[in-house]
């Protein structure tokens, strides 16, 4: 074979070797977890030469929240990121890090992730999807449009919830907990739809919530995670070269995730403060009355829960030593 002829076969080889996947992500933009994705994206593409190139289609522009995992499963497209506590239908393990007192620490969600990731990925793989990483959200508070000081206060009102467990608890609390995507928060308030919302720091900065709130109590209530996965067979399609790529920019996206939200926590309480909300810790009462939810909220949990479930939890308390 002449050389041009040899170059020219080669070239066609590798061009038949390129893959560009389609990944949907629920959070816009602004937000660290999308940012930390689409580095993610970029280190693959770097890596591979762009072998590998990841499109992430941000702020549910694609897919909605609800129908990322199955689209994913149906091979609609090859990658997602999902608030894994919305998987909760699917089994019970999936919301353990909404579970309040469970793990009140980024140190202690991480143990909480290493503990339960196996179980997950074994229930992710009879699906057909491989997870990639995960990442966690700072400490989950709630937002009022004025100070929260008497646990009567919840009684009937109306606040966001974005996962069955979240409303659990909304109803525990006296509460009247109502289904809302990030994306529409401010929408919900401006037409009175909710009147409150339990998120974090940085969701409160990244969507404005001084615009319609005056107060935030840091309650510490849980850590939530993030989760990004793939599909089995657009991995299995890939040589076993990029496969490593892939898998080596999802542990550096992992940790670099787990970092951001740190650091976003503090930048967003900041701006939280700046632009006139005030961050104050729930009072006694009122912690008393989070703390009775919650201990509901797990009982509940535990009689859901099945017993590799249960084993997943009480292996994370015995690496953190309860």
């Amino acid at each position: 074979m002449k050389p041009l002829v040899v170059a020219l076969a080669c070239a066609m080889a590798t061009g038949a070797q390129a893959a560009e996947w389609t990944m949907a992500t629920p959070y816009g933009d602004a937000s660290f977890h999308t940012q930390n994705t689409k580095q993610f994206a970029e280190d693959v593409r770097d890596a591979t030469d762009g072998e590998l190139t990841i499109t992430v289609h941000s702020g549910g522009s694609l897919v909605s929240h609800g129908e990322i995992k199955p689209s994913v499963r149906r091979g609609t497209i090859d990658a997602g990121e999902v608030f894994m506590s919305v998987l909760s239908n699917d089994d019970p393990i999936f919301e353990v890090d909404t579970l309040p007192g469970v793990a009140g620490s980024y140190d202690d969600a991480f143990a909480l992730w290493q503990a339960t990731k196996p179980m997950i990925t074994e229930l992710f793989a009879y699906e057909g999807l491989i997870p990639l990483y995960a990442v966690a959200w700072p400490a989950q508070g709630i937002y009022t449009a004025q100070a929260l000081t008497d646990p009567a206060q919840f009684e009937g009102l109306r606040v966001r919830a974005p996962n069955i467990n979240t409303q659990r608890f909304v109803n525990n609390l006296g509460g009247s907990p109502t289904e809302t995507e990030e994306s529409d928060i401010p929408t919900a308030f401006s037409t009175g739809r909710v009147d409150a919302m339990i998120t974090s720091s940085s969701t409160g900065n990244a969507m404005s919530a001084w615009d319609y709130v005056s107060d935030y109590t840091d309650a510490n209530l849980w850590l939530p995670k993030n989760i990004v996965f793939i599909s089995q067979r657009s991995f299995d399609r890939l040589d076993e070269t990029t496969q490593q790529v892939l898998m080596d920019a999802a542990a550096r996206a992992e940790e670099r995730g787990w970092q951001m939200s740190r650091e976003d926590n503090q930048a967003s309480l900041a701006a939280l403060e700046e632009n006139g909300v005030s961050v104050s810790e729930p009072n006694a009462e009122v912690a008393a009355a989070l703390q009775a939810a919650g201990d509901e909220l797990y009982q509940d949990w535990l009689e859901r829960a099945d017993e590799e479930a249960e084993q997943a939890l009480e292996s994370y308390r015995a690496q953190i030593g309860e």
